[in-house]
């Protein structure tokens, strides 16, 4: 009905990086009626949304629900709307945002990206053969290794399997486990 809407989206690890991506679509559309988004920031744990002047509930959260049902996380949305001069009611302004929002993500380059925390292990060559065995189980990354009169083997774990790894090396007698503080490369 005249009404123009796009819908953009971009990576944003911090809240600073959402609201300043914000700024720059607001920026680039300063003559748009309304620039409503959403996003989900993982680490902040935040997830914020704004109607930008549309009727309460019309705009930002139609589109955090389908950013939430994507999975996407580290993400904003905005969608800027030029008016056409025709009132879209309630369930048309919710459905051209949740469309426009829905459009962004299917035009998007998704990159799926491992978050993982580096460890190291200390342990006598007698046991060699067991961390290796964990190693192949969790499909760990060896980033570094030294042999001397022990092993001290560097890994890197994805943060969801940390805590079975680590019931795992639990198990094996004089095998040290801990976060490498000092991230060796």
């Amino acid at each position: 009905k005249k009404s123009e809407f796009i819908g953009y989206i971009s990576h944003a690890k911090t809240e600073a990086d959402a609201q300043s991506f914000l700024v720059s679509i607001r920026k680039k559309h300063y003559d748009a009626r309304h620039a409503c988004y959403a996003y989900i920031i993982k680490d902040e744990k935040i997830e914020r949304q704004s109607d930008d002047g549309e009727p309460q509930k019309t705009a930002g959260m139609p589109i955090l629900e389908v950013l939430r049902h994507s999975g996407l996380e580290d993400v904003i949305i905005v969608v800027v709307r030029y008016f056409g001069g025709t009132l879209l009611g309630t369930s048309g302004l919710i459905q051209a945002y949740k469309t426009s929002a829905a459009e962004a993500i299917a035009a998007a380059t998704i990159e799926e990206r491992i978050v993982e925390k580096t460890f190291v292990s200390k342990f006598g060559y007698q046991d060699l053969n067991a961390v290796m065995r964990i190693m192949k189980d969790f499909d760990l990354t060896i980033v570094n290794q030294i042999q001397e009169m022990d092993c001290t083997l560097y890994f890197r774990i994805r943060l969801g399997d940390i805590e079975r790894v680590r019931d795992r090396f639990d198990k094996l007698d004089f095998v040290s486990f801990e976060e490498d503080i000092i991230e060796t490369e």
